[in-house]
């Protein structure tokens, strides 16, 4: 259409037009750029993969119902939560790791991953399985806003960053792997007085995301862990059910969490937190399952389900479940690809709205 055809369109018409070209221009074009994660097994894609750590799962059946089956370092049989909410948001499928150099900055600039399978908010939680720690992940997001700048420029990166949406979940290995396992923090601390050590690191990471340019947060309560296999299968004495006082840990770290979201919003200019209540979408699937399409949840699809994760979890098991999706769990520790579908709806319908 040529501009003297615009002008003896009547106007109705005219606005029509502009109305519709306009919606096709918002709809294809994602308010948020890039989805960025820090995080635990919960949000690694693969980063894992690149460390000197027993803690891998880059082999099958971890990925068997992934795009073209590929085991890619995630602890999943398929897409974890983070790839599941940068598809919602129209950017793309799966959120890359940033060890991955298979990934270039082109790349990571509409999304990346900086979470490592088994480190916590605590760094001596990360030193127990010789992963990335948290103030590592930071360090690199700082080389990735170089890196970034480089490509598209200071004031594109600068946007880039304002306006992508980063997605923290980490927490739970600094109690089920750390605090209820070990004596180095339980033998000087109490729980409450654990969740304000950890809920000051988080406190502190925002704040230095913030000021590197980061504004849209979300922020990722701690599921009932003592409702994992793993931790049921250890929990003989109340004949393998939830272990309440580990559920009651993540409880009050999740109100402590909460409060704090509410005051960084008040305190950072400019800044958008949300609190993703993961606890109460977790406890919904494990009470009414079988409304979720769920026929197990209390083992993991993986070999036995009771205690298998990483190399226990293996192409060799003759146990492993053949349809993954009637499980909550994958493997003793982490959920399967439809649990972490149900999660990210459930996240993007309710606080990232």
């Amino acid at each position: 259409m040529s501009p003297s055809d615009l002008t003896f369109m009547p106007l109705p018409w005219l606005l029509l037009l502009l109305l519709l070209a306009f919606t096709v221009h918002a709809r294809g074009t994602p308010q948020i750029p890039a989805v960025i994660v820090f995080g635990d097994s919960s949000a690694d894609p693969g980063n894992n993969n690149h460390i000197p750590t027993i803690i891998k799962s880059n082999f099958p059946p971890y990925g068997r119902d992934f795009p073209g089956g590929r085991s890619t370092g995630r602890f999943c049989n398929g897409r974890i939560a983070a790839d599941f909410i940068s598809d919602a948001l129209g950017i793309k499928p799966e959120v890359p790791a940033y060890l991955d150099p298979a990934y270039s900055i082109k790349d990571f600039a509409t999304g990346v991953s900086f979470a490592s399978a088994g480190t916590g908010l605590d760094n001596a939680t990360a030193a127990i399985p010789n992963v990335i720690p948290l103030w590592k992940e930071l360090q690199y997001f700082r080389e990735y806003k170089h890196r970034l700048r480089g490509f598209m420029g200071k004031m594109n990166a600068s946007k880039l960053l304002n306006d992508a949406l980063y997605v923290i979940s980490i927490g739970t290995n600094d109690f089920v792997e750390n605090y209820y396992l070990l004596p180095t923090r339980s033998a000087h601390l109490t729980v409450t007085q654990y969740q304000d050590f950890l809920i000051a690191i988080v406190s502190d990471l925002v704040r230095k995301i913030y000021h590197l340019g980061g504004r849209k947060f979300s922020m990722t309560s701690l599921p009932p862990m003592g409702c994992l296999p793993l931790e049921r299968t250890a929990n003989l004495l109340d004949g393998r059910g939830c272990n309440r006082e580990q559920n009651q840990a993540a409880v009050g770290y999740n109100e402590k969490l909460k409060a704090l979201v509410e005051e960084l919003n008040s305190e950072l200019h400019g800044a958008r937190l949300t609190y993703s209540d993961v606890y109460r979408i977790w406890t919904e699937i494990l009470e009414n399952p079988t409304s979720f399409g769920f026929e197990n949840t209390a083992d993991g699809c993986c070999a036995t389900g009771e205690f298998e994760l990483s190399y226990l979890c293996n192409k060799w098991s003759p146990f492993t479940c053949p349809d993954a999706s009637k499980y909550v769990f994958w493997d003793a520790f982490h959920p399967t690809e439809k649990a972490y579908k149900i999660i990210a709806d459930h996240v993007l319908k309710t606080s990232s709205a």
